[in-house]
């Protein structure tokens, strides 16, 4: 049930194999791929970074202080401010 011709599977993969695209042949291997983004950061890109770096602790003390907000409210009887109407 061999075809004597060579393997259909590798035929079959030879022509819908897509060709080798310019920007991973024209670059020499061993070239940092982008010196200018390991440049001195500027003050923006520190802060925008450093933003970046603490928003899940910001997220996290958000969802503690709701969940603290909630348990108040729910033990002081839903009057927040303990104050009665």
């Amino acid at each position: 049930m061999t075809e004597p011709d060579g393997d259909p599977t590798a035929d079959f993969l030879a022509e819908v194999r897509p060709e080798e695209t310019p920007w991973r042949t024209d670059r020499p291997a061993d070239t940092d791929p982008a010196p200018e983004a390991e440049a001195a950061p500027g003050r923006a890109r520190s802060v925008v970074r450093a933003v970046g770096e603490a928003a899940p602790y910001v997220q996290a003390g958000l969802f503690a202080a709701w969940v603290a907000t909630s348990i108040a409210e729910s033990a002081d009887g839903g009057d927040f401010g303990g104050q009665s109407g």
